[in-house]
């Protein structure tokens, strides 16, 4: 038969639109054949709902839209992700996360998600109570086994004592296919760890595997989409697009189809889907049409700026360049350099004189000190009138403000509260600066569009005369390693000690990272790429002491 995997992008709690999305596909699938059609992990509700999942409101559209769902639904059989309510008479949590098997506007199977993750952006036990044994389904004379996302990680997390997949398999029952429904979220090099896992499982049991992910980018997480038939020699006969909406349709005779992308899609290409799109859904999803964003001529502004064309178009970009008296005039040329080549909207604000302005204000309670450009005070002083000015553009004219702050200063507090930390969406703040210069390259990879001298310049923040960021940072090349072992490896001082780096260096970067946890608890939600980003998987508390 024919079977059609469906990715979808949902809004959260938007159920007319999600429903009209999975009633669309499922004519579609009639119109090509199918018999069957699977769509991701909470795909009526879209995933994560987090503590929307308390609100009693919440629940009953949720529930009234699948029935309506299953009244509309055309001849064909559906699988898709559900939230269920248990029996108020059970003990623990009052859900389960679903995947429901209808036919004919009825459901037949309920089949619940057994491993509840509740690491890194995971706490899924907060609201779902784990599953019951897992099930068997019978469909077109295919026994296929159902798993629901976690449930099919158990030997790459390491954390479970049940493994559901084994266990569809205990007593030698016979499966012709497994699926999996997701809602698994992108991180860099994960699909290189996925593939392993799936390869693993379906070469040990040889069975194929049909796996379907949501894709689409919800707050800081991004869902890559990437849906695949994977056959029982663990090679992908099958696979989806990535970071955009696609159905795949796969003939189980043979378990076939077509490769809408390479088997492998990793590296810098994916980290600038993910971003981009990031950028459109976070956008969109939330109302606006428009951003605006400060443009230094610096690296991490260029890139913020071709991300947000690529992803909204240079119409709908706001470029603002905010000169100070410490401004070079290459940075200058440079910024008007980038928006000639990117084509999106550029306006010149100088704030000297609003600098001067500031400083006489506060003169009378600085007192006689002499005024000194090296002094943090004044420093500040500019971000946050940049800051303000930026702020003011996004209320005046309704554009997102996008900060463009890179992870490895967030990461040391190399940033400045209520100034060049303003901000809706901090589009790079989970990108190392390497991983900033990969990206500008991969950007000019056809033609140059962020000016050469942006990337190969030393990086600075402009704000005293000869400032470099090497002189208050170590060289990003050294930094960006050691918040990697720290940030993303959890190593301690000894740990990275052991790996040839001076016990200054890392006491000395580890102890900002820690007395900065206050600035990037209010800064604005960052797009997450790599496997510990800063925000809601990384929960530290702002008064600690801890120096390991």
């Amino acid at each position: 038969m024919k079977i059609a995997l469906v990715q979808i992008n949902p809004v959260i709690g938007d159920f007319d639109y999600n429903c009209r999305k999975i009633l669309d596909a499922c004519d579609d699938a009639v119109q090509n054949g199918c018999s069957l059609i699977i769509f991701p992990e909470l795909a009526v509700s879209g995933y994560p709902p987090h503590d929307l999942l308390e609100r009693p409101a919440f629940l009953g559209e949720h529930n009234q839209a699948l029935d309506t769902l299953c009244g509309k639904f055309p001849e064909i059989d559906v699988l898709v992700g559900c939230i269920e309510q248990r029996q108020k008479t059970d003990r623990g949590k009052k859900l389960y996360n679903s995947a429901f098997f209808i036919r004919k506007g009825h459901i037949i199977h309920r089949i619940q998600k057994q491993l509840l993750p509740t690491y890194d952006v995971f706490d899924e036990k907060r609201w779902f109570e784990p599953g019951m044994a897992p099930e068997i389904i019978e469909c077109q004379g295919l026994r296929l086994g159902i798993t629901i996302c976690e449930d099919i990680w158990h030997s790459e997390i390491g954390e479970y004592d049940l493994d559901p997949v084994e266990a569809l398999f205990a007593d030698n029952q016979q499966i012709d296919c497994l699926i999996n429904i997701s809602a698994s979220p992108f991180q860099r090099d994960k699909e290189s760890v996925r593939h392993r896992l799936f390869r693993n499982i379906c070469t040990r049991h040889q069975v194929p595997l049909l796996y379907v992910n949501q894709v689409g980018g919800q707050d800081s997480l991004l869902f890559d989409g990437r849906s695949l038939l994977m056959d029982a020699h663990g090679t992908i006969r099958a696979k989806s697009l990535g970071f955009t909406e696609d159905t795949l349709i796969v003939e189980s005779d043979d378990w076939s189809g077509n490769l809408h992308e390479p088997a492998e899609e990793t590296g810098l290409s994916a980290v600038c889907d993910a971003l981009v799109m990031g950028i459109r859904d976070y956008v969109g999803k939330c109302g606006f049409k428009t951003v605006v964003l400060g443009l230094s001529g610096g690296i991490d502004s260029a890139l913020t700026a071709a991300l947000a064309v690529k992803a909204l178009g240079p119409g709908n970009v706001f470029g603002v360049a905010l000169p100070s008296p410490y401004s070079s005039d290459d940075s200058m040329e440079d910024a008007e350099a980038l928006v000639k080549n990117l084509g999106c909207n550029f306006e010149i604000i100088p704030i000297s004189n609003l600098f001067a302005s500031f400083k006489e204000s506060l003169q009378p309670l600085f007192g006689d000190s002499p005024s000194n450009p090296s002094d943090l005070t004044e420093q500040n002083l500019q971000a946050r009138i940049r800051g303000n000015l930026l702020m003011a553009l996004s209320n005046k004219f309704g554009h997102l403000l996008l900060s463009t702050g890179n992870k490895s200063e967030m990461a040391v507090g190399y940033c400045t509260l209520y100034g060049d930390m303003n901000g809706g969406l901090a589009v790079i703040s989970d990108v190392p600066k390497q991983l900033v210069y990969g990206l500008s390259r991969f950007i000019n990879r056809e033609k140059e569009i962020i000016p050469l001298r942006t990337i190969t310049k030393a990086p600075t923040a402009e704000l005293k005369p000869d400032q470099c960021d090497q002189d208050d940072l170590p060289d990003y090349k050294i930094l960006d390693q050691i918040l990697e072992m720290h940030l993303e490896e959890h190593l301690g001082v000894k740990e990275i000690m052991n790996r040839g780096f001076s016990k200054e260096l890392v006491t000395d970067v580890l102890r900002r990272v820690r007395i900065n946890e206050y600035k990037r608890k209010q800064a604005p939600m960052g797009l997450k790429v790599t496997s510990k980003a800063f925000g809601y998987g990384r929960r530290y508390p702002n008064v600690q002491n801890f120096k390991g």
